[in-house]
């Protein structure tokens, strides 16, 4: 063969290639539009309410009503709440209470409970996996100074566990993802997940330095047993108790528990930003949530946890809907980004965008040209968190605490 055939043929061969390529893009973008077309939509719930006082109540009640009322979700059934209690308890921004800044504030949480209590729910179990530790949730709640009777006595029936561990159950129960998922193809998860009708998460309007905004979705990234994805979990079976945190999600360190499915692709990015959106996406579609709240009365900016550049912001809204990724894009939008952003583009600097991969795998559409706001409107409710706060510093080695 001479020279110049040679130079042809090589040519042509990287032409084709270069071709292929391009068509597994085109085919990919092809996919994930069709995909999103596909994701359901469900009417999202947004109000003004300026303060954990007299107001919050009506305001919840009307919300509730406005998504089609508690009573066709709870009434005579089991439900778990999935809190957002991130972080130690003494943790504070300044002097203010947690509930202020890092945490569901604990009126939201019982006001929710009462109400579901007054629409028939059988029992509410309140649910959260406190970093690193076993100890019984209630203690998790005693140590930011909260009074349990503001939940024990706003329903017949309320009941507290700490889901980083086996806790009350006898066993996991395996959680397959649907449509084969990003990261992992299932997740074994405490008892309270499994025996629930309904599954509750209130999660708060906050920004997170890993996955950009953590919201109703990300609460759930909490839901995954230290025992068996933590750090200091056994090789071949779940921990008696947890040891660690959850880096070896955020990190890619370590396979979880080989008594526990691995990932599906063990040479995927160790890196959190793509890594944590990935998880918090395969856990939503295997445990579908059912109610999905946002506390964003009072919160804070930059991070999910306290830290030296977070600030106390008063975004005075609240947010609610049964379909996470509608309520988490109406949430976006509301502290001023856009949910159709995806990595390299605020919130997402960092990371890859949570919304669009949950509504790839048929969670729900981010896309607010599909969703029905009632209530309040976004324009009307904006609170820009980059203009309060400032933009994300570089994540915290190891990643965050909790979920």
């Amino acid at each position: 063969m001479n020279r110049e055939a040679s130079m042809h043929q090589n040519t042509t061969r990287r032409e084709l290639l270069a071709g292929a390529a391009r068509s597994v893009i085109a085919g990919g973008a092809l996919w994930r539009e069709a995909r999103a077309a596909e994701a359901p939509a469900a009417p999202v719930a947004l109000a003004g309410c300026a303060s954990y006082g007299s107001e919050l109540l009506p305001t919840l009640t009307r919300m509730f009503d406005q998504i089609g009322g508690l009573g066709r979700l709870v009434k005579g059934k089991t439900v778990a709440v999935k809190v957002n209690l991130t972080g130690g308890p003494e943790g504070r921004i300044g002097y203010l209470p947690i509930g202020l800044t890092t945490w569901t504030h604990p009126s939201v949480i019982a006001a929710t409970v009462h109400l579901m209590g007054r629409a028939g729910a059988r029992r509410i179990r309140l649910l959260e996996s406190p970093w690193k530790s076993a100890e019984p949730l209630q203690e998790h709640m005693i140590g930011a100074a909260w009074d349990l009777a503001q939940f024990t006595s706003a329903a017949p029936v309320v009941e507290f566990e700490n889901t980083n561990f086996l806790g009350y159950g006898k066993k996991y129960v395996r959680f397959p993802v649907p449509r084969g998922g990003h990261l992992f193809p299932a997740f074994d998860l405490n008892h309270a997940y499994a025996d629930c009708d309904v599954f509750v998460s209130i999660g708060k309007l906050k920004e997170h330095l890993t996955a950009g905004i953590t919201l109703s979705m990300k609460n759930c990234f909490g839901i995954t047993p230290c025992t068996i994805y933590g750090d200091g979990a056994p090789k071949d079976e779940p921990g008696l108790v947890p040891l660690g945190g959850r880096n070896p999600i955020h990190a890619g360190t370590r396979q979880p528990s080989k008594s526990s499915p691995p990932e599906i692709n063990p040479a995927s990015p160790r890196e959190g930003g793509y890594r944590v959106p990935r998880c918090v996406a395969d856990l939503v579609a295997a445990r579908p949530i059912h109610l999905a709240i946002i506390d964003g009365v009072e919160s804070q900016t930059t991070a999910e946890t306290v830290n030296r550049y977070a600030t106390p912001v008063k975004p005075r809204v609240l947010m609610a809907g049964t379909n996470p990724v509608c309520v988490d894009a109406v949430g976006a939008a509301v502290m001023g980004f856009d949910p159709m952003a995806d990595r390299g583009t605020p919130p997402f600097e960092r990371c890859d965008s949570t919304l669009r991969l949950a509504e790839e795998l048929g969670v729900g559409t981010r896309d607010l040209k599909r969703i029905e706001v009632i209530g309040g409107r976004i324009a009307d409710l904006v609170f820009d968190y980059r203009k309060a706060g400032g933009s994300l510093r570089p994540p915290q080695r190891g990643g965050t605490r909790g979920g």
